[in-house]
């Protein structure tokens, strides 16, 4: 059970409209990376856990934290939205040149190439589930695996890359209430990496997963043989000098072997004739010679 309440999370409030950096903004909504991604993909994980509840529960924390974060975004591109197009354009003209080439737009003859014409057209001046681009959402961006290491792995990239995306679209900015708001998603996100670098940890510690994960496949089914040797498929050699090409595994399980020239062990790639009905490249057959 999920209850709404008509306060926000933290502040949302621009200074002043900004058509052009909204739609910049929907990145952190409806892109890969975005708001909706990490608030589903956690919510997933959630819902599937058949680990101790507390994982569970932590899971629901950040998942239901992430919705209203996609709140605070989704208002706050409607509030950069809240603009008649010409006075749209009568600011972007006023904008410098690197602000204007950011935005995709010429001073000296300002166009509207660099705005979401859906934001006018579809949703009347509101967010959408779309990225930067215009691109619609996909489900295809979130992991819920029912492994909660492999998960939590995940969501570790996942909180990494929103911090660098919110980091970036700071800088894009001069605006004090767009900085507010994105310096709290940019500290949450800080929180929340290390929230799943701690749960890894205790996972680990309390011997319900480890390197390499899923641990309860047998050992003794994988090529044991190749386990832990470093194939150098690149000339140069400086990757012989990592922590990955010698020493005890990160697992503790064997010891790091540089293979400076990994042979090729299986045999030609060659493929055998198609099914002559799906009419794929073959020898055409001889006629037979007339009698």
């Amino acid at each position: 059970m999920f209850i709404h309440i008509k306060e926000a999370a933290y502040n949302c409030t621009p200074e002043r409209p900004d058509p052009l950096y909204a739609k910049k903004l929907q990145e952190l909504i409806g892109g890969q990376w975005g708001e909706i991604s990490v608030m589903l993909g956690y919510m997933f994980q959630a819902w599937n856990s058949r680990g101790p509840i507390k994982y569970r529960d932590m899971t629901f924390d950040i998942g239901t934290e992430e919705i209203g974060h996609v709140e605070m975004l989704a208002t706050m591109v409607a509030r950069l939205l809240e603009q008649s197009p010409v006075e749209a354009q009568e600011h972007a003209a006023k904008d410098s040149i690197v602000g204007a080439v950011m935005g995709g737009a010429r001073v000296d003859d300002v166009v509207f190439a660099a705005m979401s014409p859906q934001h006018a057209i579809v949703s009347g001046g509101g967010a959408m589930p779309v990225d930067s681009q215009g691109n619609r959402w996909t489900a295809d961006y979130i992991v819920a695996s029912g492994n909660l290491l492999a998960d939590f792995r995940f969501n570790v990239t996942a909180e990494s890359q929103g911090r660098l995306q919110a980091a970036r679209l700071y800088n894009m900015t001069d605006d004090p209430g767009v900085k507010d708001m994105l310096s709290y998603l940019i500290a949450r996100d800080t929180m929340h990496q290390n929230q799943w670098l701690a749960a890894i940890a205790e996972l680990e510690a309390e011997g319900l997963d480890e390197t390499p994960n899923p641990i309860t496949f047998p050992q003794e089914l994988q090529r044991e043989e190749f386990a832990y040797k470093y194939l150098q498929h690149s000339r140069g050699g400086e990757s012989a000098t990592g922590r990955w090409a010698s020493g005890p595994s990160m697992d503790g399980k064997g010891e790091f072997e540089f293979i400076a020239e990994p042979p090729a062990m299986g045999p030609p790639l060659e493929l055998g004739p198609t099914d002559p009905r799906l009419y794929g490249t073959q020898k055409v057959p001889t006629p037979p010679a007339a009698s």
